[in-house]
């Protein structure tokens, strides 16, 4: 809820000018001829203080600030999803890059990402020496949950981002 302009009732406030400059004690009527004069907006921060800190923001940048912000706690509360990618042992150059490419993408978009290679017989060590080469290179986007798993017919390890 934000409380602009006239509507902010405290007889003084605490003033912070376009650029972050403080401003000082002033009083409401003071800082509202000041917002006008500039054709900004005058938004209280916070109640909670005596005399309320105040901002002097470009018109309509408070309400554009705030829906940016309830966006991104929307985002934040969401749970990060996990994908999945599978992989072979016998993966040739190009086919690697292209999974590389698509783990940072999903990384990059939040999302934590499952990587899991199907093993058969003895291609168990040739599975876990590729996951460690994935994740070396993907070192710079997320960080791996836990150790490699192997079990009978795959390996997989997951990685969450950053």
């Amino acid at each position: 809820m934000l409380i602009m302009n006239e509507k902010i009732k405290a007889a003084e406030v605490r003033l912070t000018g376009l650029d972050g400059e403080s401003l000082g004690i002033v009083s409401r009527d003071e800082a509202l001829q000041m917002a006008k004069q500039l054709k900004v907006d005058l938004v209280c921060e916070s109640l909670m203080s005596s005399p309320p800190p105040c901002k002097l923001i470009v018109r309509g940048g408070a309400k554009q600030q705030a829906s940016q912000q309830k966006r991104a706690e929307k985002v934040k509360s969401e749970p990060a999803k996990v994908k999945e990618l599978r992989l072979s042992v016998d993966i040739e150059q190009h086919d690697y890059d292209t999974k590389l490419r698509q783990a940072v993408k999903m990384l990059e978009s939040g999302n934590a990402v499952q990587l899991v290679i199907r093993i058969q017989g003895k291609e168990g060590a040739r599975a876990k020496e590729l996951l460690e080469q994935l994740l070396a290179d993907l070192k710079p986007y997320g960080t791996k949950q836990s150790g490699i798993q192997l079990s009978g017919k795959q390996a997989a390890v997951q990685v969450n981002p950053n």
